[in-house]
């Protein structure tokens, strides 16, 4: 199962989740107990900051995914040509080296968008996914002030 029809199904989980307990919420407060009712609310504040969360997060996939179509349509995604392990997993020193490439292009011009993709994809292979994602949505802030 590919990660976008992962995100679909978690998603679709969710929303079945959200309606069964948004519905709890409304029984709670239709039973107009003061606290009950502060209950309620409470629960309902739940799938409403849960809907908002993987909203964001199908929009950061969406707009990964066409920065990476951008990219290699104009031939300049980084290959995927490191060494991996018998698990198929990169092998790591070999990742950080290509850190370093990735790293001092972004520290060269910090203003493109296309350096700041590629560190995140070298973060990424490297295995530390928060400076990944941190990489790449300053990848999508400088492509959107490179649009408009």
């Amino acid at each position: 199962m590919t990660a976008k029809k992962a995100a679909i199904v978690i998603a679709v989980v969710f929303i079945v989740y959200a309606v069964l307990l948004g519905w709890r919420g409304v029984l709670l407060i239709g039973t107009g107990d003061p606290v009950a009712i502060v209950l309620g609310i409470a629960i309902l504040v739940i799938p409403v900051v849960g809907a908002y969360l993987v909203w964001r997060e199908f929009q950061f996939g969406s707009r990964t995914e066409a920065l990476a179509r951008e990219l290699e349509n104009a031939g300049g995604l980084p290959v995927d040509d490191l060494p991996r392990r018998p698990s198929g997993r990169i092998d790591r020193a070999a990742a950080d080296a290509a850190f370093s490439k990735y790293k001092e292009e972004a520290e060269a011009d910090p203003d493109d968008w296309r350096v700041w993709f590629r560190l995140s994809t070298a973060y990424d292979a490297a295995g530390d996914r928060k400076r990944a994602r941190a990489s790449m949505r300053t990848a999508i802030v400088h492509h959107d002030q490179q649009v408009n």
